[in-house]
């Protein structure tokens, strides 16, 4: 077969431009149609996109809205700039308070009374010093490797003890300073001395000379430079104390923060403002999403042509869908003051779609009706037991009124001495150490302060106060209570419910002292019942049900007291903002509507592709037909060409002959 190149030469037409015509005739139509398709799901899947991110736009001003907490903003002032304040709007109510700081918080500082020759060759002494700051007991060992000025301080900061230790020249020599790394008297510090080379533990010799405790002989041991002191506060005439200078927990959602002494006025009030920015957030995104969708989808009427998307059932579902929420009434509150957001102020704009924010109005509602502005935006249980609370819904759970039986409270884990407390306690340094295990994972070690206790309620009162005070306690954000049960036993109760709930007791340097050299612990128990009529499992005081358990499922309530059998009913209310992120989420997730019609537009590229390819496949078999055709065809023209030349030839051979025979 003649190459490609070598067509026409037979013919002069048959030639391989006159194939490239005929082949790309035969490719137009069909490539031009393909062409067509993709730039059309191209230029879909590009508007669904921008569809999807302004849909997608809407879900965190909606996911604010739908946090209670986020409904109640609070914000707070002071007069004086040396008492800061903050607010956590959670837990923060209106309200104004006069505030005087009497005291700042101080950490504690002790200075070696011993002067020293040099920092790293004299000797100090060997032995044991035991560290007690606080509620931490460390033991820090002064050996041959580190007996020196240098090495004592060396070996207290990497004991962690809670202390930090440095050496200064005085020009004199050098001195061993320490100071306690926490401020306040909770934070105190005492050192004894055991196993003393240079002499007895407390002759102020060797290793004793850094010995410290608030009965030592003023000229013994270590000397105080700066005292702990703990912050001190008045809030309308009560005092509080705290071991650092910022106060929390005084007034619900505030802290103070003191840097200087001095007095204040604070005041709280409710940022409804705050609030409505978060509305006005929203709004805002959902006229943007309309615009986009008055992009991609609007028709004009005065020239008759629509967009991308006009028409399209996934815009429409999209509007339908979002239309229903914000313009129904919320489910629950039928009869509330508050029923719809037209309520408060958001209404839509009919002509455009979009929405309009009376801000003025708002503000109003929400100031008058707080309550009923909270569950129109955010999720909200409705107990009718007082001691019962809503904790949260699941995915699956349904707006609706829902039945709550309880038949085990909660309890919390407790210990109790085996025998009765007594009336009068000599705390020495032989029993004034108790280690506790709190819900099975907080060490919680307590140093008594040492001296005579006259009755029983001034020792619970300092057992008490070294809880209150205790490092690992609050770090846990757990608190444990000291007291005496009904036959005068001492008892540790830990503030936590449930089956984690407990309290043992480690070890004790005399237990007998405190009635505990025979004990008995007992862990708390899990509150169970049921909800709806179906049986709930319980975490401490929550009650709630797992999935597949009807309308129902997901939701979590919160049962205080003791009190079994019937605890009324709660009424979850699903308010617009929550609906509304569902409703997103389940748009633009997995399955989702989008993810639906852009599956579809992919696949139809992909059906296009492999069209192009049948197309490539369909139009070489063409153009290799065309060659052959074309060969074959210009081979026969060949032939007839030389045919006629042949005969050419001999016609013009044979003229000259007759006209020979003619003459």
């Amino acid at each position: 077969m003649a190459s490609i190149s070598s067509l026409g030469i037979g013919s002069g037409v048959l030639n391989s431009d006159l194939v490239d015509q005929l082949v790309a005739a035969e490719r137009k139509p069909t490539d031009t149609r393909l062409t067509r398709q993709t730039q059309q799901n191209e230029a879909l899947l590009s508007a669904y996109g921008k569809l999807r991110s302004a849909v997608t736009e809407l879900r965190l001003p909606m996911r604010q809205l739908s946090s209670p907490d986020n409904l109640k903003a609070f914000s707070a002032s002071s007069s004086n700039s040396d008492i800061g304040v903050s607010v956590d709007s959670t837990k923060a109510s209106r309200g104004t308070y006069s505030v005087e700081v009497t005291s700042l918080a101080s950490a504690q500082a002790l200075a070696s009374q011993a002067v020293f020759a040099d920092r790293d060759s004299t000797s100090v002494g060997q032995g044991t010093l035991k560290l007690s700051v606080g509620d931490k007991i460390t033991n820090v060992t002064i050996d041959s490797s580190n007996d020196s000025l240098q090495g004592l301080a060396n070996a207290i900061n990497e004991s962690d003890a809670g202390v930090s230790a440095g050496v200064i020249d005085t020009g004199n020599g050098y001195q061993l300073v320490l100071s306690a790394d926490e401020t306040g008297t909770a934070n105190s510090v005492s050192i004894s001395v055991s196993g003393d080379s240079g002499g007895t533990n407390t002759d102020n010799e060797g290793l004793s000379r850094f010995a410290f405790n608030d009965t030592m002989d003023p000229g013994a041991g270590l000397q105080e430079t700066i005292a702990a002191n703990d912050a001190v506060m008045k809030v309308n005439g009560v005092e509080v104390t705290r071991s650092s200078n910022t106060f929390e927990n005084v007034i619900d959602g505030l802290t103070f923060d003191a840097t200087a002494l001095g007095t204040s006025t604070v005041k709280v009030e409710q940022d409804l403002g705050a609030v409505a920015d978060r509305v006005q957030g929203f709004v805002d995104k959902f006229n943007a999403l309309q615009s986009t969708i008055d992009s991609l989808a609007g028709f004009n009427a005065e020239s008759g042509t629509g967009s991308l998307l006009t028409g399209d059932s996934t815009v429409r579902n999209i509007q339908n869908q979002l239309r229903s929420i914000l313009t129904r009434v919320v489910p629950g509150m039928e009869n509330a003051s508050i029923r719809s957001l037209a309520d408060v102020g958001i209404t839509t704009d009919w002509e455009t779609g979009g929405l309009e924010f009376d801000r003025d109005k708002f503000e109003e509602q929400l100031k008058a009706n707080p309550d009923d502005v909270t569950a129109l935006f955010a999720e909200q249980g409705r107990a009718s037991d007082g001691q019962v609370e809503f904790v949260r819904s699941g995915l699956d759970t349904e707006p609706g009124k829902y039945d709550i039986n309880v038949t085990q409270a909660a309890t919390r884990g407790q210990l109790v001495g085996g025998t009765a407390l007594g009336n009068s306690f000599d705390i020495t340094d032989t029993n004034d150490e108790l280690a506790l295990t709190v819900n099975g994972d907080i060490t919680v070690n307590l140093a008594l302060t040492q001296g005579t206790y006259a009755d029983q309620q001034s020792m619970l009162d300092e057992i008490q106060a070294q809880l209150d005070s205790n490092n690992a306690l609050n770090a846990a954000g757990v608190s444990v209570q000291a007291g005496v049960d009904g036959a005068g036993n001492l008892s540790f109760t830990s503030s936590s419910y449930g089956s984690e709930s407990s309290v043992s007791l480690s070890s004790a340097e005399n237990a007998a002292t405190f009635g505990l050299d025979t004990n008995a612990s007992t862990d708390g128990l899990d509150v169970a019942g049921t909800i709806d009529g179906r049986t709930a499992e319980g975490d401490g005081q929550v009650l709630f049900l797992s999935s597949d358990n009807g309308g129902a499922s997901g939701l979590q309530v919160r049962i205080l007291g003791d009190q079994t059998g019937d605890r009324g009913s709660i009424n979850f209310i699903e308010g617009v903002g929550e609906r509304t992120v569902d409703l997103v989420t389940s748009m633009v997730g997995a399955g989702g509507a989008f993810e639906s019609r852009t599956d579809s537009l992919n696949r139809e590229l992909d059906q296009i592709q492999e069209s192009r390819t049948r197309l490539e496949e369909r139009v070489a078999a063409y153009r290799e037909r065309l060659v052959s055709q074309f060969s074959a065809a210009d081979a026969l023209i060949s032939q007839l060409n030389s045919t006629r030349d042949y005969v050419t030839q001999q016609l013009a051979a044979l003229a000259p002959q007759n006209n020979r025979n003619n003459n």
